[in-house]
């Protein structure tokens, strides 16, 4: 079909999208699942829950979320709340910056708006983190504005439903799909709609694998259905392939203290804590040197190799457990076990090593 400027595309593409609202609304009635961030969706709960499904399966948020909450129950809990607790309460779901931006957007809203997320489309875009499908979201479901929500998951289905080739990593392909949503958002029931449409991508016309068309409200005037090649759609840009690092990680044990490091405030896992790492793929005998240098004293014991996948990069990690009988200086501090369990945010990057704080 490739690329169209929506407000001159064909009758027929109105017209197919025109026919979407009532057969997705009455699916959605009967089909929704019911999730924590449904109930009472309150801004600041649909907020939180945007930003925390994004990167994230839906099994994965649902007790990080309730533990959240709990935690942080409103703008202003969150807006004076300590990052490093925050974080805390974010290690495992990763893409740290989003706790971050979170702290910095509620922060705006208790100096800004009174402890509360601002009301139009237009502000909620300025807080920091927020972009166009967040603010969508936040702005239909929550506070009833008629405005699209766009994610992959609605790129998804709208793209097998036009058979759309368009590359969906252009901004003005973007533009166009919340166009053609909006154009069709039922008075009244944006957010049902952008929830519905959402739903939909999850759980029928899914990604990876053929979507359940038989299951689809939408099946009848899908058009990558009808040809037959749901799978070709949506059309992305070939990825570059990850860099790859190798890093050897220590943990370093005095008694019941452990070696923690805080990170730099700026780049990947920024203010992050993490256990001590070296460069490259450290061999026995290059580890025994270093200890030599820089530990003294202390039993070396090797542990399995590891790997973490990031969006753009992948570590290869060697692993050593070292065991000292005094403490040592470094780049490091040393913390008691639980201490550091209960405290200390660490990145899941870190996760088969940190299993051996203990």
């Amino acid at each position: 079909m490739g690329e169209k400027i929506c407000d001159t595309e064909e009758a027929e593409v109105r017209q197919r999208m025109a026919a979407m609202p009532e057969p997705l609304l009455a699916w959605y009635a009967s089909a929704r699942r019911e999730l924590p961030w449904r109930i009472s969706p309150s801004p600041y709960r649909v907020w939180i829950s945007e930003i925390m499904l994004q990167q994230t399966r839906i099994e994965v948020v649902r007790g990080y979320y309730e533990r959240f909450l709990a935690a942080f129950p409103d703008v202003n809990a969150l807006a004076d709340a300590e990052e490093t607790r925050v974080l805390k309460l974010w290690e495992g779901l990763g893409y740290y910056s989003r706790a971050r931006n979170l702290m910095r957007a509620a922060r705006v809203c208790r100096d800004e708006y009174g402890g509360d997320l601002p009301k139009t489309y237009e502000e909620l875009r300025a807080l920091p983190g927020i972009g166009s499908y967040t603010a969508g979201a936040i702005g239909s479901i929550a506070l009833g504005l008629s405005v699209p929500a766009v994610d992959g998951n609605v790129f998804r289905v709208v793209m097998r439903y036009l058979a759309d080739d368009s590359d969906i990593s252009r901004a003005s392909v973007r533009r166009c799909t919340e166009e053609r949503i909006r154009a069709v958002l039922p008075p009244g029931q944006a957010g049902v709609f952008n929830q519905a449409i959402m739903e939909l991508g999850e759980t029928v016309c899914v990604p990876g694998g053929r979507p359940l068309c038989a299951s689809c409200p939408l099946a009848a005037s899908c058009l990558a259905r009808e040809q037959g090649n749901p799978e070709a759609y949506p059309v992305r840009p070939v990825k570059k392939a990850r860099a790859v690092e190798e890093k050897t990680i220590l943990v370093i044990s005095c008694g019941n203290r452990y070696a923690i490091h805080r990170r730099p405030e700026e780049g990947l896992l920024a203010g992050m804590y993490e256990l001590p790492w070296l460069p490259g793929k450290k061999s026995r005998a290059e580890m025994e040197e270093w200890m030599a240098e820089k530990a003294g004293d202390g039993e070396l014991m090797d542990l399995p190799e590891a790997r973490h996948i990031f969006s753009h990069i992948e570590w290869h990690m060697t692993g050593w457990r070292i065991a000292l009988d005094e403490e040592i200086p470094g780049e490091w501090f040393f913390e008691e076990a639980e201490t550091i369990r209960r405290e200390y945010p660490l990145p899941t990057a870190f996760r088969a090593y940190a299993a051996h704080i203990q």
